[in-house]
C-alpha cells in the first residue's frame, strides 16, 4: 500500500501565497503521475494540476499562471506552490498518485491522501 500525507494548508487573504506539500511513502515500487485535486463544499472533486514522472504538467485553467506543481522523484514528493490565490481557491486539496507497488508490479493503482484544507478569505 502507499499512503500519502499532505501538508501546508490554510488560511490565507486574497493574493497571498501557500505552498502544499505531499510525501508518498510505504511498499512503493514505482511511482508514475502525482498530482492534486480540489473539492469545494457542494462541488465535484476536480483536477488542479498534474506531473508525470519525467516532468510534464498538466493544468486546471482556473489555476495557470498562478499555481506550480512540482516533484522530486527522489523523496516521492509532489508540491503545489499556489500564488495570487483566490477566494474560490477556497477547498480540500488532496493529493493523488498512481504507483505501482511491491506485490504488483505492472499494475498501476490510484492513490489519496486525506486532504488539507485551503481557506482563502479577508
Amino acid at each position: 500500500q502507499v499512503q500519502l500525507v499532505e501538508s501546508g494548508g490554510g488560511l490565507v487573504q486574497p493574493g497571498g501565497s501557500l505552498r502544499l506539500s505531499c510525501a508518498a511513502s510505504g511498499s512503493i515500487f514505482s511511482i508514475a503521475a502525482m498530482g492534486w485535486y480540489r473539492q469545494a463544499p457542494g462541488k465535484q472533486r476536480e483536477l488542479v494540476a498534474t506531473i508525470s514522472s519525467s516532468g510534464r504538467t498538466k493544468y486546471a485553467d482556473s489555476v495557470k499562471g498562478r499555481f506550480t506543481i512540482s516533484r522530486r522523484n527522489a523523496k516521492n514528493t509532489v508540491y503545489l506552490q499556489m500564488n495570487s490565490l483566490k477566494p474560490e481557491d477556497t477547498a480540500v486539496y488532496y493529493c493523488n498518485c498512481n504507483a505501482e507497488i511491491y506485490g504488483r508490479v505492472g499494475f498501476l493503482d490510484d492513490y489519496w491522501g486525506q486532504g488539507t484544507q485551503v481557506t482563502v478569505s479577508s
